[in-house]
């Protein structure tokens, strides 16, 4: 059972914020083997959510929520990470049902869009996602934008 918390990042306590920061860098940043600024101003933005799925007090996945105007016109999730132990669980489609149910509370009128890694697209299709751009490579990983009306 996944315990959920969304939280602004002033409400994040100091071991969340580690554990959100620890299991972002692992994904991104060791697997991926990616050297980027994880760290960015969009985390502190004021209407900024960070969701968090814990198994036995442990932060499983994470999403980072922006609002609409902040990384793309529409609402949008991104920092998208599980850990690799729960992967092929199903943690990731409840992390991705969790974050869009979220933005659609805090953002009702608002679409959501994403950048996601290419691989992934069938995926973020079976939450009616749809592609808007052609492939792109961010820090050399091939992505393309996706938005859910």
């Amino acid at each position: 059972m996944i315990t959920w918390i969304c939280s602004k990042f002033d409400e994040l306590s100091t071991h969340q914020l580690f554990d959100l920061l620890k299991l972002r860098v692992d994904v991104f940043v060791v697997e991926q083997t990616c050297p980027y600024p994880e760290l960015d101003e969009k985390d502190r933005h004021q209407e900024t959510r960070h969701l968090m799925g814990f198994v036995d007090g442990k932060l499983i996945a994470c999403a980072r929520l922006l609002a609409p105007g902040v990384s793309y016109p529409s609402a949008s999730i991104g920092r998208i990470a599980t850990h690799s132990a729960h992967r092929n669980k199903g943690a990731g489609k409840l992390l991705v049902d969790k974050a869009i149910n979220e933005c659609d509370v805090l953002w009702p009128d608002a679409s959501i869009e994403i950048g996601a890694q290419e691989y992934l697209l069938e995926f973020y299709k079976s939450f009616g996602f749809v592609p808007t751009s052609v492939m792109y490579l961010e820090d050399d990983i091939p992505h393309v934008d996706m938005k859910r009306d």
